[in-house]
Formats: structure tokens, C-alpha cells, sequence
């Protein structure tokens, strides 16, 4: 039997879908048959991670993401990925409350960025992602220095993110405005950008672009599967 994927999802429902999604459907087209690994989600109520984090009460987002993660793994998860970008702020807490291991987002982007060679990569997100260390923190042990938009570029990028993409709303003007965004950050040195929102996918793809992309959701999830179909633990 394969290992179970814990899914601690609910920020936003968008991303949760996707998650699932590729991971049922990219196990069937690589083998050809329907025995995915069993998943379970747990969709957290988004509201708190929102205010959460606004307030700085980042205490609180750990404890509530540990409860949740411990549920899924009293269900007999044996794998647990948090299924979203700005909630890694708080992955070491969560991890050191649960026994199964988890599987770290900016640690599978990294090994992403290194496996194409890039040193420098633009990074768009939520505003926590973009100005707080911890994501350009983890990327520089690997060797990976970070750009962000200026702060009107964050501003746009966040609001769109909130506003809109959590939502399921598409936008020409929203890929426009974001294109813009990844050509001047290309401009400033940028070898390649990381979509690390998870829903930001939804909005721009490798046809939009004409530098890499490295999709935070894709690469996670299929981190996930891969786990979950590996003989070790």
C-alpha cells in the first residue's frame, strides 16, 4: 500500500482542489491505473489565517495549524504537506508537533531552482511572503539569492491574491498587471520566477512568460506523491 498524504488545506480552497487534483490525476497518467495514495484534507476555516497573520499572531496560526495537523495524523496520515505558500512561516512549530513527517514546500522549490541551474529567482506572493525573511532565508542555503517586486508591485500582487484569486476570479487586467510584475523583476536580474502563492498559478503559466516559472504547487504536490509512493519513510 502507498503511504497516506495528509492534506492541511483550506487556504484557500482553490489551491486545496489543485492539490488533490494533481496528485489523483498525475499518478493515473504516469501509471496508467486508479491506485493513487489515499488522501485526507483537512480544510481548515481560512478566516483565522487571514486575520491571523495581520495581526502578527503568528503564535496563534502555529497552534491552530498543529491541531489540525494532529488530526490528520490520528486519521492515520502518514505524510502531512501544507498546502499553502505563507503558512510555512510556521512549518518547524507544526512539524514539532506531529510524528509523521512533513513535507516542506520551499525546500522542494529549492531543490527545483538547483536542479535548472538558476542563482537568482524573483519571488512573488502574499505580502508575508515577500517581506518576511523566512522564504528568502530557506532559499539562500541553497545558494539562491531572491528578488521581490517594489511596494507598489507587493501591494498589487497581494491584493490580487486576496481579492480575487482566493475567490476563483480570473482577471485579464489581474495577468496583465503580473506580467509586468515578472518583466521588470527579469529586468532587475531575475533568471526565474517563483508563483509562491498557490493560487497564483491560476492566473500566469509558462505561456505567459519567457523565463522559467516554478509553480509552488505542482512541485509540492508532486514532493507529496512522490513520498507517498517511496518505500522509505
Amino acid at each position: 500500500m502507498h503511504k497516506r498524504i495528509g492534506i492541511l488545506g483550506g487556504m484557500s480552497p482553490e489551491s486545496t482542489v489543485a492539490y488533490y487534483q494533481y496528485i489523483t490525476r498525475s499518478y493515473v497518467l504516469e501509471y496508467g491505473d486508479h491506485a493513487y495514495p489515499e488522501v485526507l484534507i483537512f480544510s481548515v476555516s481560512f478566516e483565522p489565517y487571514i486575520t491571523w497573520p495581520k495581526a502578527g499572531q503568528w503564535d496563534l496560526v502555529a497552534r491552530g495549524l498543529s491541531d489540525a495537523a494532529k488530526t490528520l495524523e490520528a486519521a492515520g496520515a502518514d505524510i502531512i504537506l501544507i498546502a499553502t505558500n505563507t503558512m510555512h512561516m510556521v512549518f518547524d512549530e507544526v512539524q514539532a508537533n506531529v510524528s509523521v513527517p512533513m513535507i516542506n514546500l520551499i525546500e522542494s522549490v529549492a531543490k527545483s531552482i538547483r536542479a535548472e541551474g538558476i542563482t537568482t529567482v524573483g519571488l512573488l506572493g502574499t505580502r508575508f511572503t515577500m517581506e518576511l525573511p523566512f522564504y528568502r532565508d530557506y532559499l539562500s542555503q541553497y545558494g539562491i539569492s531572491v528578488l521581490v517586486p517594489d511596494a507598489e508591485g507587493r501591494e498589487y500582487v497581494n491584493t490580487i491574491i486576496y481579492e480575487e484569486l482566493v475567490l476563483g476570479t480570473i482577471s485579464p487586467q489581474a495577468q496583465d498587471g503580473y506580467k509586468e510584475i515578472i518583466a521588470d523583476l527579469q529586468q532587475r536580474g531575475a533568471e526565474g520566477v517563483i508563483l509562491g502563492c498557490t493560487e497564483i498559478p491560476m492566473l500566469i503559466g509558462k505561456a505567459d512568460v519567457d523565463l522559467p516559472l516554478f509553480d509552488t504547487t505542482t512541485i509540492h504536490a508532486q514532493a507529496a506523491l512522490d513520498a507517498a509512493l517511496s518505500t522509505k519513510l
